[in-house]
Formats: structure tokens, C-alpha cells, sequence
């Protein structure tokens, strides 16, 4: 395929000043404001900046290759990527996570760091400068593959949510989840704060400030098993997912024995909604971007059929 045929998307972000001018309608508000709180406003500039240059040098790069377009994070819900698509990710981890959510199918996508002096970057394995040689070599499919394995959660009215991090299943509100959990032949009645499935990729985030909790009421054996995953979670393309429930409550209608687990192909997660109006699912930590989960809705909780694969 010529250069003039290949298809590049390049994923952007709005800086943080960017956010605040689209707030407070001009620069020197966003000024008054920053500098009001006792922030340094100069922050905000260079690092705006730094990430205009790094979209500059990235398209000038990528249009060698390929017909380059743009695409801001805003609009990464309602468009519909090329399969045959290379995607080029420029910005922190949240981002690229948020763009493997998208993707229509297992595509590679390439994560660029912008700001290596700002930003760590686990799925940001390369510098700007690194996609002259990155590129091509990608679009000749000789660059090696990361599997990240993907959550996926189906209402019984057909709605799917994918998550590649991890899904929330609860209340809208600071009020208790009230639910049914099914796995196989098991089957309790919960209250609780909600219930949090995770991907591989999502184990050392949210998920590990959760396994203290679900440690402190767990019989021995599961407690060791819980324990073994604190602080290092489990790999990116495992072919299963862990759940966990937060603050389960006990009652004499509540149990807590289903608190932690396995989610595999063969047995998935089901929970049936008993929230009147503020039940939730959402993924990845983006709350805006949601499933009702009220009173009398089913939703299975499993594997997806897609992958994630992060260019390495």
C-alpha cells in the first residue's frame, strides 16, 4: 500500500490550560484564576508548549507515511476507526487506555509520550523522536505486540460497555448497591459500595487500593490469594479477569461470601440490579460515559472478544 493510502489517526488531548480557556473563555482568566489559588500559572504554559510542539513533530512525522487525521479525545466515542487504521496515541496513560476502549477491532496502536520530564508513561513506550522509525515499521506489521486483555459487560437489553482498565458496577450516589451476584451455581444477595471487575492492565491501579479491604474479611485461603496480588496485580493479557466488592455489608438478608474472584470465558460474572434509579456501570474511571443498571436489569460481566495490543 502507498504512503498516500495508508491510514494514520493521530489521538490528541486538550492541555490543561486548554481546559481552563474553554472554562473561563480567555488566557488571562485562566490566569487570574491559577494564580488566585496560589498555583504557578507558568506550569500550565510550559506545558502547553511542550505538547503543541510534540503534535507539531508527531503529524510532520506521521504524514510521511500515511494520510494522516487528527482526532481529539472528545469525539473517541463516536468514531468509527478504520481497521485497517494505524492509531498513534500522544499523551498520558488515560488516553491510550481510553483508546483501545474504542477501537472497533484489535488494531495496534502506538503510545507516545510527549513529556517523558513530566509524565512516566507505562503505555507510553516511545519518545516523539522514536516514530520515524517506529512507524513504518509498524505499518509493515514488523514491530512487536503487547496483548492487553479486555472486560466487557452486557445488559439483558443488549448494551455493552468494554472497559480496558475496569468496570464499576453500583450506585450513582454515596448510597448502598443493592444487587444479586451469580457465578456458576453460586448465587448471594448484596449490599455493599459497588463491585470492581479488573483487566490485567487495571490490577495495580484502583483494584490495589481495594485488596486491603477484601483481605480483612476473607477466610484464610482467600486472603492469601488476595494478598499474593497486592502491590504487582497480574499480567496484561491474562485470560481472566479479578473481581472484588467493596464494603460488603453483612445482614440477615445480605451475605459477604462472594467478595473476590476469577472472571474466565467459562465462568462469567452476572449481577441483577435491585437499585431504584441511581444504579451505574462505567469503565476506565469515566463516569459520563455510562449503563443504567437499575431495578430488574441483568448484566454479564466477562472477557471480551476483542484485545487490546499496544506497539512494542
Amino acid at each position: 500500500m502507498d504512503a498516500l493510502n495508508r491510514r494514520i489517526v493521530l489521538v490528541t488531548r486538550r492541555t490543561r490550560l486548554e481546559e481552563l480557556v474553554v472554562r473561563f473563555n480567555t488566557v488571562e482568566q485562566a490566569r487570574f484564576y491559577v494564580e488566585h489559588l496560589g498555583a504557578d500559572f507558568a506550569d500550565y504554559e510550559a506545558e502547553q508548549q511542550v505538547y503543541q510542539q510534540a503534535v507539531q513533530q508527531a503529524e510532520a512525522t506521521l504524514a510521511r507515511f500515511g494520510r494522516v487525521q487528527r482526532l481529539d479525545r472528545g469525539f473517541l466515542a463516536n468514531y468509527l476507526f478504520a481497521p485497517d487504521a494505524l492509531v498513534v496515541v500522544l499523551g498520558q496513560d488515560g488516553l491510550v487506555a481510553n483508546t483501545l476502549k474504542y477501537l472497533q477491532s484489535s488494531q495496534p496502536v502506538i503510545g507516545v509520550n510527549p513529556d517523558p520530564a513530566r509524565w512516566d508513561g507505562v503505555l507510553l513506550p516511545f519518545a516523539v523522536k522514536d516514530l520515524a522509525r517506529v512507524t513504518p515499521e509498524a505499518l509493515a506489521g514488523k514491530r512487536t505486540q503487547k496483548r492487553i486483555t479486555m472486560a466487557r459487560a452486557e445488559l439483558s437489553d443488549g448494551q455493552v460497555l468494554h472497559a480496558v482498565n475496569d468496570l464499576f458496577i453500583g450506585p450513582r450516589s454515596h448510597v448502598s448497591a443493592r444487587y444479586q451476584i451469580h457465578q456458576g451455581e453460586r448465587g448471594e444477595q448484596h449490599s455493599s459500595s459497588g463491585v470492581i471487575v479488573s483487566t490485567g492492565l487495571g490490577s495495580t491501579g484502583w483494584f490495589q487500593s481495594l485488596l486491603a479491604g477484601a483481605a480483612g474479611i476473607a477466610d484464610q485461603a482467600l486472603a492469601e490469594e488476595v494478598e499474593a496480588m497486592r502491590g504487582r496485580g497480574f499480567d496484561w493479557d491474562a485470560d481472566h479477569l479479578q473481581y472484588t466488592v467493596r464494603e460488603p455489608f453483612p445482614s440477615r438478608t445480605t451475605q459477604t461470601g462472594m467478595i473476590f474472584g476469577p472472571v474466565t470465558r467459562a465462568a462469567p460474572l452476572q449481577l441483577v440490579s435491585q437499585m431504584s434509579g441511581y444504579g451505574v456501570i462505567f469503565s476506565d474511571g469515566i463516569e459520563s460515559d455510562f449503563l443504567e443498571f437499575n431495578a430488574g436489569m441483568t448484566a454479564t460481566i466477562g472477557l471480551a472478544e476483542r484485545e487490546g495490543r499496544l506497539v512494542t
